[in-house]
């Protein structure tokens, strides 16, 4: 039994010095690479509120509106639209009877053409209210500096290994351990628009600004 013991013990005390051997010498480290990117696609909501006693009179009159949204869209083919939130509800009113119904639907367009959206956006508001408006990178695009980025965040990674290198004297490392990061920050929307007259609702002015892209590459090395 004592013999069974005394070489687990040794096994053990092997293991744990393969271990520490093999974390000797390591350099944990990270690089970033980032870039201001202009954003190419707008994307907002808009929005109708209709209320009446009659449930059915709120969901024709919601129906029309959307509908009549949507035909308007379809004449616009750089604007991707599409159907959002519709629900019915009960108003309460005293001794907490329905006093009335409401119903709420909305669209959502996207698109890379602002002057296109912009004008679509100004013939909507007769009868829809502008909700959020917001402006992004497309995927293509998103996807497209991402990889860009990425062939800069690794040679800046095998940059900083050869100076961690040198820096010590060592003659030359391994990479151990290895990954890869990107992301990028929503950007606050941004809209410029013309003062309001009593004619007519004027055509918003957008300004798409632009968002930080980063890449970022961490790993380990093993200097030798």
């Amino acid at each position: 039994m004592l013999r069974i013991i005394m070489l687990c013990s040794l096994w053990s005390f092997g293991i744990s010095a393969h271990a520490e051997t093999e974390a000797y010498n390591r350099v944990d480290f990270q690089v970033e690479a980032a870039r201001e990117v202009a954003n190419d696609l707008l994307v907002t909501r808009l929005s109708a509120d209709i209320q009446d006693k009659q449930p059915s009179h709120v969901a024709q009159q919601l129906n029309t509106a959307l509908n009549d949204a949507l035909r308007l869209s379809a004449s616009f083919a750089t604007v991707k639209t599409s159907s959002g939130n519709q629900r019915t509800y009960p108003v309460y009113g005293k001794n907490n009877q329905i006093s009335a119904w409401r119903g709420h639907g909305e669209i959502q367009l996207e698109s890379r053409d602002f002057k296109a959206a912009s004008e679509l956006i100004m013939q909507l508001q007769s009868t829809l209210q502008l909700g959020s408006v917001e402006f992004t990178i497309a995927q293509d695009t998103r996807s497209q500096i991402e990889n860009e980025l990425i062939s800069v965040a690794i040679k800046a990674f095998q940059n900083r290994a050869v100076a961690i290198q040198a820096a010590v004297g060592a003659k030359s490392y391994k990479i151990v351990r290895f990954a890869i990061n990107s992301g990028g920050g929503m950007p606050l929307p941004m809209m410029r628009s013309s003062a309001l007259s009593d004619s007519a609702i004027p055509v918003p002015e957008f300004a798409g600004g632009e968002s930080r892209m980063t890449v970022q590459v961490n790993g380990t090395i093993e200097l030798q």
